[in-house]
């Protein structure tokens, strides 16, 4: 769709009156569960067997230059020896998986490859060898992966971490990296870790969720998600807040309304924007090196976008004091950057800006950085994941100014919570606030016109008139 605002409450389908469920995912009616297996500490020996008899037999640097249908042919074809030539006893499906596990071992991830090609997981979250959690519809579950033991997960972690240029080690027990897909990961091991490695991976969606797909799924109704895509197309400053909520998946979606015009340029720890735009720089803070040298952080990065001829500059997370050169941006000609925030609130967000301008121990009054963030940001949306494991947007909320030393806000469109359904499940319902934006001028200016009845707070959003 070349314009959200074609999406009309009407054309949507009618929902029950007066009440909408918090869903954000689609939850299957049959969620598959994962598949058990026996533990055979038989077919465990000999699969070590095989897999160390590979190693001494074949030349892995050979096996690098290959693609992949034809290592993957090799190692198949060694591996079924391999089983003839010990009568190792199996099924043919048995010998298949045997196959892909120890191909899996020899050029993948091991026993996390099944679990990163399973589109129906969103995180994989590892405690030590033995304990493996998904997330899988907004709820964690116990998956049957394993691994062998602790120095098997390790060098797991060292594999994904050296595709990157990173490291981990005892000097260095805390690392954040990405898979190759662009699946987010963080890693802690000993002396941090106490009962063994600890592994988190926000799994990458190849295919992000369109503004469209999140008013489907009921993270905001469509009258909320046009007035967003109007803000932002119209350059209005947006800061996005939450704590494990969506947040990058909402940035992802909005950028949809940036004009393919402009030069964008993206800031991340670990990349995992997934911008639409043709024309989009991205950069990538650098960690330390073995001598402690040569880190390149977020402060650096913004300060060389700056001299990049940026229309809009895009923050992956906003953490520390490049707050502070974040605002400068977006007060000197670059109205319409984004960037996400840990917070609970906007009012949190709030403070947690000030805090972060004050890390970089700059001598500037607790008032001249409020009137800064006053006069940078337009709006914090505050997504939320609620006790369902649905995530929402729960406040949509205008920065209006100063009075006094106060930055000024107003709520715009909020989500109130009314009960909870069988199984658990949130219900409630969207209200405007019966306030008219200060940035609907400027939107109106732009010539992008906006219903006025979208801010009457008689009326539940979502609801066909």
């Amino acid at each position: 769709m070349s314009r959200f605002s074609i999406l009309n409450p009407a054309d949507l389908p009618a929902k029950e009156p007066e009440k909408v469920r918090a869903s954000s995912l689609p939850i299957p009616e049959s969620r598959p569960e994962p598949v058990e297996k026996a533990s055979n500490p038989a077919l465990s020996e000999a699969k070590l067997r095989v897999h160390n008899r590979l190693i001494d037999e074949l030349d892995l640097s050979n096996l690098d230059q290959l693609e992949e249908k034809e290592m993957h042919r090799q190692i198949g074809s060694f591996v079924s020896q391999a089983i003839a030539k010990d009568r190792i006893p199996m099924s043919a499906s048995e010998a298949k998986a045997f196959t892909d596990d120890i191909i899996n071992e020899m050029v993948g991830l091991g026993p996390l490859e099944p679990l990163l090609s399973d589109d129906s997981i969103a995180d994989i979250l590892i405690n030590g060898f033995n304990q493996v959690y998904i997330e899988r519809g907004g709820e964690l579950e116990l998956s049957s992966a394993r691994f062998r033991d602790n120095d098997h997960l390790l060098r797991i972690i060292n594999r994904i971490v050296a595709a990157v240029g990173r490291r981990v080690d005892e000097a260095s027990p805390l690392v954040d990296a990405r898979l190759l897909d662009g699946s987010r990961v963080n890693a802690a091991i000993e002396p941090i870790a106490i009962d063994g490695p600890l592994v988190s991976i926000r799994k990458f969606s190849k295919k992000p969720l369109t503004l469209e797909k999140l008013v489907e799924f009921n993270a905001m109704p469509p009258e909320v998600a046009e007035f967003l895509f109007a803000a932002v197309k119209c350059r209005v400053t947006t800061l996005i807040s939450g704590t494990g909520s969506g947040k990058t998946t909402l940035l992802n979606a909005l950028s949809s309304a940036i004009s393919h015009k402009e030069r964008l340029i993206t800031i991340e720890d670990a990349a995992e924007l997934q911008l639409q735009q043709p024309h989009v720089a991205r950069m990538e803070t650098r960690p330390a090196n073995l001598e402690g040298g040569g880190e390149i952080g977020q402060r650096e990065l913004v300060k060389n976008a700056l001299r990049m001829r940026p229309d809009r500059v895009i923050l992956g997370e906003v953490r520390s004091e490049e707050a502070f050169d974040m605002l400068q941006a977006m007060n000197t000609g670059h109205e319409g950057s984004m960037a996400t925030i840990h917070a609970n609130n906007p009012r949190e967000a709030i403070t947690r800006l000030e805090q972060m301008v004050a890390m970089g121990g700059l001598r500037i009054s607790q008032e001249a950085v409020r009137g800064q963030i006053s006069a940078a940001v337009g709006l914090i949306v505050q997504t939320q994941r609620l006790s369902d494991g649905s995530r929402r947007i729960t406040h949509v909320t205008e920065v209006t100014g100063m009075e006094g030393d106060i930055i000024q806000m107003q709520d715009i469109f909020t989500f109130n919570r009314l009960s909870t359904g069988d199984g658990g499940k949130v219900i409630g319902e969207f209200r405007a606030s019966g306030l008219m934006p200060k940035c609907i001028e400027e939107i109106h200016r732009r010539g992008v016109m906006l219903p006025v009845e979208y801010f009457d707070p008689s009326r539940q959003l979502g609801q066909a008139s």
